[in-house]
């Protein structure tokens, strides 16, 4: 599977506005395979997709302190910034900042896509925070406060099991006054190996808001540390 750069990344990246921190806690477990909520917010009701091979081990597109599972016709890619400086004049090294910024955001860094567009879903990313031993409650807090891309309103905690660790799962809105859309996203936050991890959500242009879950719920329930 070919890696892709930043130079590459402003195409994938989708276009959302979320919101500011400081929501409620839910006491729900989405990432246990029993549903617990359905509707709104966390919709649990939505099965996991099938499943299609992993990704995360050595030797693998996206090597990570976990493990996986994808979800068919989903395709996994590494995100890696770019060798070498950007040529071709002010404009060129102004759209590397760009698109260097959008895969950092709230103290973590941007290092695996999953593009299911090709099954009507949108995008699964995985991010590590750059401080190692951060909370996961932490980790999530610090992404939604960071508005350089989205602002994220009414947000919602809640503690989880992903695979079979502890984790925390949020929720939130995303309004984009240019878009005149409102859309809403998932993130799990998980420590392993010394590492927190991220596991976000965005759904394509063309989605309805829930077409993203059925493989965010399967990674997030099939998650596992090491190979």
């Amino acid at each position: 599977m070919p890696r892709r750069t930043t130079a590459a990344l402003l195409a994938a990246l989708t276009l959302t506005l979320p919101a500011g921190c400081g929501g409620d806690d839910d006491p729900a477990a989405a990432g246990s395979p029993a549903p617990s909520a359905t509707g709104e917010p966390w919709y649990d009701e939505i099965t996991t997709a099938e499943r299609d091979g992993e990704v995360g081990p050595a030797g693998t597109p996206c090597p990570l302190p976990v493990t996986f599972p994808l979800a068919t016709g989903w395709r996994p890619e590494t995100i890696e910034p770019p060798a070498t400086a950007p040529s071709g004049g002010p404009e060129a090294e102004l759209g590397a900042e760009l698109m260097a910024a959008l895969g950092r955001r709230g103290g973590a860094t941007l290092r695996c896509e999953v593009d299911g567009r090709r099954r009507g879903g949108g995008f699964l990313r995985v991010w590590t925070a750059d401080r190692a031993g951060v909370a996961p409650r932490a980790a999530l807090d610090a992404y939604l406060a960071d508005t350089a891309v989205e602002t994220a309103v009414e947000p919602r905690f809640r503690d989880v099991t992903a695979g079979g660790l502890a984790a925390v799962e949020a929720t939130w809105l995303s309004r984009s006054e240019l878009l005149g859309e409102e859309n809403r996203g998932w993130a799990v936050a998980v420590q392993a190996d010394g590492r927190t991890l991220l596991f976000t959500t965005n759904e394509s242009l063309i989605a309805e808001r829930t077409d993203v879950l059925p493989a965010y719920r399967l990674a997030v329930q099939g998650l596992r540390v090491g190979a």
